[in-house]
């Protein structure tokens, strides 16, 4: 069986090559993440962030990685999982996180407030919300971050690009 250790470094590989061979040439450190609540789901994998080195790159290949909103980032922690974990036994499959330039800490409190402002809303009014631009890393994000609230569920609606998270009341449709 894979260590953490080695899990961690099979991302960090994986992405130095493929930045490699879209002519960007920087290192990349593996940092693993556990859940932090105690009463986590034993089926949520272990996090390895994967934080992409900046200082040798210029400020447009920074930009250029993130894309607008992170949609290029989105894209290579989409490829990251998809390809690291493809026909991995469940034990050696895990999530990565693909961080530059502390976008990833930056959205995820966005994300955060995001969500404390549509619960804000939803218990106060009794409607529902809709969070309308959201991925889908970031609606799992909220979906994840809801699950400590017993009164408020939530649930996508759409089809991709339009799909949008919902939260409501427990009992309200």
């Amino acid at each position: 069986m894979m260590s953490d250790e080695q899990i961690g470094q099979r991302g960090q590989q994986w992405l130095e090559q493929l930045l490699q061979l879209s002519g960007v040439s920087t290192q990349v450190t593996a940092k693993l993440q556990t859940p932090k609540t105690e009463n986590s789901d034993p089926e949520e994998h272990d996090s390895y962030w994967l934080t992409i080195e900046q200082s040798s790159l210029l400020p447009e290949q920074v930009q250029a990685l993130i894309g607008a909103e992170g949609s290029v980032l989105d894209a290579i922690q989409y490829l990251a999982n998809a390809t690291l974990n493809l026909n991995q036994p469940q034990e050696r499959q895990a999530a990565y996180i693909i961080e530059l330039d502390g976008y990833r800490l930056r959205r995820q409190a966005e994300i955060q407030a995001i969500a404390t402002s549509a619960i804000e809303q939803v218990r106060t009014t009794g409607q529902e919300v809709e969070i309308k631009s959201l991925s889908s890393a970031e609606r799992r994000q909220i979906h994840t971050f809801l699950k400590d609230f017993s009164d408020l569920e939530s649930f996508s609606r759409g089809k991709e690009p339009h799909r949008q998270l919902v939260i409501r009341t427990i009992g309200s449709s």
